[in-house]
């Protein structure tokens, strides 16, 4: 009887045990190549096996013809390669696709994708939904029920590769602002990362991948220790009285503490014209005057960066004590920072009539 039915036998009888078998989603190069020394195999396998999921999109062990049919029989005993299951789909006018996804233990979560003329754009979700509790976001409103697992992000990405990429490669960029707050999913983040970045992986460019957070200063700090990405800050205020009230997390990390960290980051980073994204949604009559885009320069100064304005998107069906700045008052506010010498945009609301624009997306609604 050769190894591989000898490890079969008993890796059959712990997954009666355990009722769980090993997702490959879950592991990044090197926790693969440690798995494949473990059962005698070279490590080399780590690369054939990622080869086939990131780059044929394939997660059936005996359709992988260059690995030995003897491990192909092992591994579909013991391992899957599983991704969150797409429930639904819907399109915007413009372009932009947002599918709902299921997960294993039927809680649901939403991707975008934003296709341009010559990239693509994957907006992935962290969490099912957020416990943030910021006042203009439909996530924050449907309440917090669990992070998602590093297969449960790599696998909203792997989902639509497969169906857009099949084709041709347009999707070239990655960011962490769908459901949830990323930095308080910061181990399966990291790890999501690596898969994303690995040449193996994705293969997706470090200034690429960006990740969007309302800061969270020790969080930051450990994102710097172990993957090199872009950076976004959801500010939304210029001072800490009027932060508090729509993003309450700024009573525990106020916005002095999140951009200190932030410019540690920025010092750490090897991107090229390193700068955070500052992310600013317009709010009217509460954040959106001269006198906020006054407060907003004295603000972040001291920090290189570009602003982002946001005007602000909401679902019908929910209540809001908010409503969109005025569109005249977006182009007074954005000229007002550009001549002060600060890189400023507007956020086109990208699939707005389907809530796939930022701060719509919500999964199910869950009862409270």
């Amino acid at each position: 009887m050769s190894k591989y039915h000898i490890l079969q036998q008993f890796l059959e009888g712990l997954y009666f045990l355990i009722k769980e078998k090993i997702n490959f989603l879950e592991m990044d190069r090197i926790s693969l190549e440690k798995f494949f020394l473990s059962i005698g195999e070279k490590s080399f396998r780590a690369m054939q096996i990622m080869k086939w999921i990131y780059f044929h999109y394939c997660d059936d062990f005996k359709l992988m013809t260059d690995i030995k049919s003897s491990l192909r029989f092992y591994l579909d005993s013991i391992a899957t390669i599983s991704a969150p299951k797409i429930v639904e789909r819907k399109n915007s006018f413009d372009g932009t696709i947002k599918w709902k996804m299921r997960l294993y233990d039927s809680k649901e979560i939403e991707t975008v994708f934003i296709p341009e003329k010559t990239r693509g754009t994957i907006c992935v979700s962290s969490q099912v939904g957020c416990l943030l509790g910021c006042k203009f976001c439909a996530t924050s409103m449907n309440g917090f029920k669990r992070n998602l697992k590093t297969s449960e992000i790599v696998g909203q990405i792997w989902r639509i590769k497969k169906i857009i990429d099949t084709q041709k490669n347009m999707i070239k960029n990655v960011v962490f602002m769908g459901m949830g707050e990323p930095l308080l999913n910061l181990k399966n983040l990291i790890s999501s990362i690596r898969i994303i970045s690995d040449n193996f992986g994705f293969s997706i460019s470090k200034k690429k991948i960006t990740v969007s957070t309302v800061g969270i200063p020790f969080a930051i700090k450990k994102l710097s220790e172990n993957v090199d990405v872009s950076l976004a800050f959801s500010l939304h205020a210029p001072t800490n009285n009027l932060r508090n009230k729509i993003i309450p997390i700024n009573k525990k990390y106020d916005i002095s503490s999140c951009l200190s960290s932030i410019n540690k980051f920025l010092r750490n980073s090897n991107i090229k014209n390193k700068k955070v994204t500052i992310e600013y949604v317009m709010i009217d009559g509460i954040n959106d005057t001269i006198q906020h885009a006054r407060q907003l320069v004295k603000c972040i100064n001291k920090t290189p960066n570009k602003i982002n304005l946001i005007p602000l998107n909401r679902i019908n069906n929910l209540k809001y004590s908010f409503t969109r700045s005025k569109e005249k008052n977006i182009f007074i506010f954005q000229r007002f920072l550009i001549d002060k010498g600060f890189v400023t945009t507007v956020r086109n609301s990208r699939g707005e009539d389907i809530h796939a624009a930022c701060g719509q997306l919500i999964g199910k609604i869950y009862k409270k």
